[in-house]
């Protein structure tokens, strides 16, 4: 989970008000949470009715939005300000004033979605100063199966490393659909601590027959029949299978193998650690790297460097779908 994204939420939970809030970014995953902590927690119920003010970046002006921040609360110590969709607030950069001189008794969050404000301006630089900054980046796609591992822990419903590379294969890294997924078999098994493949299968309607991040363990483990039906649904389903989510599949995998190479005679705990995955795993990929020499499995990793630039348009114009072929056919020659 996100470091930042938790001392913001800790210091609101724990009523520590910043006067200004300023969260930018292209996941809304977690600038959607921090808004509805801002909107729902700070004032009870009958405080909202007259100190929550809720603006829109394309209906207002900057002079709108300062003057709801310098009104004062109405029965309460506080009121909450919050611009949404702030990128579409024109001259935007007029509300540093304010920033510079926030009014005590108000708590502003500027929300300013899909894109990083403008960082060159005064508007984030007293922002940080002021309060707090937070940009939410998009999670890069090999990263999707170690943040579903970290959810399910943070909630209390633990997920392992297949079962969050089969949600993260088929999910993406929208992680608002993921968190909501998870949700609804937790809501179906309100008894259960443990997200299962069947499940996943029974319950999002997924299955592991075609999952990507078990594409390379196919190959490594020499299960031809389902290797080639793996391969032969990807190069067809070129949705399923984008390039650069295949190429970072496979290198964390072998990866994995490379490590598995110099970590014989050691225990599973520090070989799993080494190589980035469960104990649980750890004899399972000794196995692979026995069937794998060093050698090849090196030759494999320069491969998958040399496919990452061409699958990005460079030195090459062929498609995910030949691309793939070819980089197939030269790990299994």
């Amino acid at each position: 989970m996100n470091a930042d994204f938790n001392k913001i939420k800790q210091s609101l939970l724990s009523k520590q008000y910043a006067p200004v809030y300023l969260i930018d970014g292209e996941e809304p995953y977690y600038l959607d949470m921090l808004t509805e902590i801002i909107e729902e927690k700070i004032l009870s119920p009958a405080e909202r009715d007259f100190n929550l003010i809720v603006l829109y970046g394309k209906d207002s002006t900057w002079a709108d939005v300062v003057n709801a921040c310098r009104r004062f609360p109405m029965f309460a110590e506080k009121q909450v300000v919050i611009l949404k969709d702030a990128a579409l607030l024109k001259d935007i950069n007029e509300l540093a004033n304010y920033v510079e001189h926030p009014s005590p008794s108000t708590v502003f969050l500027i929300e300013h979605r899909f894109k990083k404000a403008d960082g060159r301006g005064k508007l984030v630089k007293l922002a940080k100063e002021k309060g707090y900054y937070f940009t939410s980046e998009k999670l890069k796609d090999e990263r999707v199966p170690e943040w579903i591992h970290a959810y399910g822990k943070e909630i209390g419903f633990a997920v392992g490393e297949k079962e969050a590379e089969t949600l993260a294969s088929y999910l993406g890294n929208d992680l608002q659909r993921i968190a909501n997924e998870i949700e609804k078999v937790r809501i179906n098994l309100p008894g259960e601590t443990t997200l299962t493949e069947a499940h996943i299968k029974k319950y999002i309607g997924i299955s592991r027959d075609y999952n990507i991040f078990e594409f390379p363990e196919a190959l490594t483990k020499g299960d031809t029949e389902r290797f080639y039906r793996m391969f032969n649904y990807f190069i067809t389903s070129a949705k399923a299978a984008p390039m650069p989510l295949v190429i970072g599949s496979f290198y964390s995998h072998f990866n994995r193998l490379y490590v598995a190479h110099f970590m014989r005679g050691k225990s599973d705990k520090d070989a799993a650690a080494a190589m980035g995955t469960f104990p649980t795993r750890v004899r399972d990929i000794m196995a692979q790297a026995q069937l794998w020499p060093l050698e090849k499995v090196e030759y494999c990793l320069l491969l998958l460097g040399v496919y990452s630039t061409m699958s990005v348009g460079i030195k090459s114009s062929a498609d995910g779908s030949e691309l793939l072929k070819e980089m197939i056919g030269k790990m299994m020659g």
